[in-house]
């Protein structure tokens, strides 16, 4: 299958791929040199909006703003002039822990997990929760905590909601209420060895297949309907985060990718690490949410 280089973007983190069909353009974000941007694949143009922390997600407020998760809290990020107005505070202790991954779902709900993600030292491994967040309610605490949330997606009918413990390597589906908000009892859907990667960032098809970023393993995985697997596509680089379907018929697949963490050979040896990567591959994806109410 032909990869195809959208932005070779560099990033030490890309991630969250987010497509706006109303502006026909792309979304994604850099963690660890923390910015918003949004490409426009008809004129290649990217605009960018640089934040003052980890910026672990992300979604679309309106026209005009969005919500951005920063390790120091959910903000909203004007567009017009950059500045950032505090939402909520974080929850967890922002030394230890920062938000990463994201989802809406259909009634505007945000769902957005963390990292165990140390700023100093070496502390063991800690655990953080899940939480939701809307603009009446504030954060809400999920009952579903990990290391490291990730491989967020709803099924078409928006009664499975997918995640992702990548530390543990385990892929769940949870029984997911659309009209409450709430997730319902869980099963191990898929589990990736650690010896091939982590479970990252996802997306689903129109036929109910999920999609899945192998960090760590230079590869995207889609898995059917039973969590078996379907088929393996392989990447030019090693950590790609996050995959998501964007055009006008949900045809082509994006996938950021990161350079975090590898050596100057390995760097010499992945060119593409950190780039925005493009793909047909050969089905349509559903849309996904992205506007926080």
């Amino acid at each position: 299958m032909h990869i195809e280089v959208a932005l070779d973007a560099r990033a030490i983190i890309g991630e969250s791929p987010t497509w706006s069909a109303e502006e026909g353009a792309l979304y994604w974000i850099d963690v660890k040199k923390p910015a918003l941007y949004r490409y426009d694949p008809q004129s290649g143009q990217c605009r960018t909006w640089p934040v003052s922390s980890d910026l672990g997600a992300f979604a679309l407020l309106d026209e005009r703003s969005a919500l951005v998760a920063l390790r120091y809290g959910l903000h909203r990020l004007e567009f017009a002039t950059g500045a950032l107005d505090l939402l909520a505070p974080p929850p967890f202790d922002p030394k230890l822990f920062r938000f990463n991954e994201g989802l809406c779902d259909e009634s505007g709900r945000f769902w957005v997990g963390v990292m165990f993600d140390p700023i100093e030292g070496s502390p063991p491994p800690q655990r953080g929760s899940l939480h939701s967040f809307t603009l009446g309610e504030g954060l809400r605490r999920e009952n579903d905590e990990a290391e490291l949330h990730n491989g967020m997606a709803l099924s078409q009918d928006r009664r499975r909601f997918f995640l992702s413990h990548s530390n543990t390597g385990s892929i769940y589906a949870f029984d997911f209420n659309p009209e409450a908000g709430r997730l319902g009892s869980a099963r191990l859907f898929a589990q990736v060895p650690k010896s091939v990667g982590l479970p990252d960032g996802a997306a689903i098809d129109s036929a109910g297949f999920y999609w899945c970023a192998i960090h760590g393993g230079c590869q995207l995985r889609r898995y059917a309907p039973d969590g078996t697997i379907d088929c393996e596509i392989p990447l030019p680089v090693s950590q790609p985060t996050m995959c998501a379907f964007a055009g006008d018929r949900l045809d082509t697949l994006y996938v950021t990718s990161a350079s975090n963490g590898l050596n100057p050979t390995q760097l010499g040896e992945q060119p593409l690490a950190g780039a925005l990567l493009r793909l047909r591959p050969g089905v349509n994806g559903i849309a996904r949410p992205h506007r926080v109410t």
